[in-house]
């Protein structure tokens, strides 16, 4: 049979049986895999990721007291919409920037996440392949925005003034690999248990 007709033939119950019954094969390549999912975790390891926390009240009982649902929705959208272009702003990042030796393109592009819900815990998270600068740099990017953030409550054209923004965690920052070691784990075993079926389909069709 050609190669092309056997990628493209339709399943039949014998290769359905033949994929069951190849079982220990199929367990053999799972560990195969994740020891190779372990090996590249621990060779070109990823960079590690800190995540600091600024929670932002909207007060919405004070600044919509008598207002619908659906105006209290736009509120929220609108003002966490400025807030998220206030944490990647210029200002903002040229802060992290100048106190950390780093390109402001770099931290947008690379390093900086943001995690944020209408209301409640704002996540600051930085990558860096050294464990302290990861959390140095989070630390930093959280101050900054709550600063800049705080600095545009209450202002013409800025933030309600009901806003209130507080960091609640820039020291001591919970750091970890940006991916853990069980996700190596299991696209190595997930890849390989694939590449097994594939091969078990294939080499019995070519015979």
């Amino acid at each position: 049979m050609e190669p092309m007709n056997i990628l493209f033939s339709p399943p039949s119950l014998e290769d359905f049986s033949r994929l069951l019954k190849a079982w220990r094969f199929w367990l053999l390549a799972a560990v195969i895999g994740a020891l190779i999912g372990a090996a590249v975790h621990y060779i070109a390891p990823p960079p590690y990721r800190a995540r600091a926390t600024v929670v932002v009240d909207f007060n919405l009982e004070q600044a919509w007291p008598q207002d619908t649902e659906r105006q209290q929705f736009y509120y929220l959208e609108r003002e966490s919409r400025k807030l998220e272009e206030i944490a990647w702003s210029d200002s903002v990042l040229q802060v992290v920037a100048q106190g950390n030796s780093v390109g402001v393109s770099e931290l947008r592009n690379k390093k900086l996440t943001l995690s944020q819900p209408a209301e409640g815990g704002w996540h600051f998270y930085a990558d860096d392949k050294d464990r302290k600068r990861a959390a140095e740099i989070a630390s930093a990017w959280s101050k900054a925005f709550a600063d800049q953030a705080s600095a545009q409550v209450g202002q013409s054209g800025g933030l309600n003034s009901f806003i209130q923004i507080n960091v609640t965690q820039s020291a001591d920052l919970p750091v970890k690999r940006s991916i853990s070691i069980s996700t190596y784990l299991l696209a190595g075993a997930f890849a390989s248990m694939t590449l097994a079926a594939f091969g078990v389909l294939f080499f019995h069709k070519n015979k």
